[in-house]
């Protein structure tokens, strides 16, 4: 697996696959066993994966939990994404709840212990609560660098103009975002202002749920649907999309999920692989070397591209 600067304002080396933790334990009912999840970790590392996302919500703090074990005598050989907003607990206070300081600080004194070391690398607010005002966010985050208990900061799931205006108070590094080749809205905004501001650009939901990988043409279940029974049903968009992946990789001899995690790879960000059994992850790591051709990327360019709506037409208009 290979390296690369997570931005422009880091100088940090980190690996071109994120390892997301949000399956690492069953605390939810849903997930790995810590067995398991040792395996994917380990089976990470030794692909040459160093950075790892997170959350307190995961798994209820159990996967923060699994990940400091694993890494107790290794830290600095991992970088960590970790977040919060929603609390590590089923149903928290509302004082424990939300972006302010308050929540802030027990979140990350909490997530501190839970993944067994004294700094965080990345931290992000998990979502833009809609409450919290933008400067009590940039002076938490600020408060947490200078006490060296995080070192770089982002966001993830905020509006691109609340972005834009704590990045450029907060100093921040990264921001995380969904992205796969049916979500690209963020080539409205959210990517041109991580380039203005030299971010660090994370992806998740690179298969769209599965959906990217046909299962749900063959009537297996996934995180879209409730079961395998369930009706399901394509959109033109998404039909010629699945279409062309198919196709894609009967050419390569390879899977369509696997063309469809080449593609993110193809777009200069860092693309999260979630994992509940090591298979998982292994089939994504083979995508680290499919050799899409820049015709596969342009005709999955193409078929995926959405309109980026006023003032980006009228002004592609008005400049020719």
């Amino acid at each position: 697996m290979k390296n690369k600067l997570f931005g422009k304002k880091t100088g940090l080396y980190a690996s071109e696959l994120v390892l997301g933790a949000a399956m690492l334990g069953n605390r939810k009912g849903y997930g790995s066993t810590a067995e398991e999840a040792k395996h994917i970790l380990t089976a990470y590392a030794d692909a040459g994966g160093n950075f790892i996302d997170i959350s307190d919500r995961y798994q209820l703090g159990e996967s923060e939990e699994i990940v400091g074990k694993f890494m107790e005598h290794q830290r600095s050989n991992f970088i960590i994404c970790t977040k919060y907003t929603q609390s590590n607990e089923s149903n928290p206070a509302i004082s424990n709840y939300g972006n302010h300081r308050k929540a802030m600080r027990q979140a990350v004194e909490s997530s501190l212990k839970r993944l067994k070391t004294d700094y965080i690398d990345v931290y992000m607010p998990h979502f833009d609560d809609g409450v919290t005002p933008m400067d009590e966010i940039v002076r938490g985050l600020e408060d947490l660098v200078n006490a060296g208990k995080v070192l770089y900061t982002g966001l993830t799931n905020f509006p691109a103009w609340k972005a834009a205006a704590i990045a450029k108070s907060a100093n921040l590094s990264a921001i995380q975002i969904e992205y796969n080749l049916i979500q690209r809205t963020a080539d409205r905004e959210f990517i041109p202002m991580a380039s203005e501001f030299g971010l660090g650009i994370m992806m998740y939901s690179p298969l769209a749920g599965g959906l990217l990988t046909g299962k749900y043409r063959q009537g297996e279940s996934g995180r879209i649907n409730s079961g395998s029974n369930s009706e399901y049903n394509e959109n033109d968009v998404t039909k010629k999309i699945i279409d062309a992946l198919i196709t894609i990789s009967e050419e390569l001899g390879i899977t369509p999920g696997q063309v469809a995690f080449a593609w993110t790879l193809s777009k200069d960000a860092f693309p999260i692989v979630g994992a509940r059994a090591v298979s998982h992850l292994n089939d994504a790591l083979k995508a680290v070397s499919v050799p899409l051709t820049a015709d596969h990327i342009s005709i999955l360019d193409q078929l995926s591209m959405v309109s980026l709506g006023y003032p980006h037409d009228l002004l592609q208009q008005v400049r020719g």
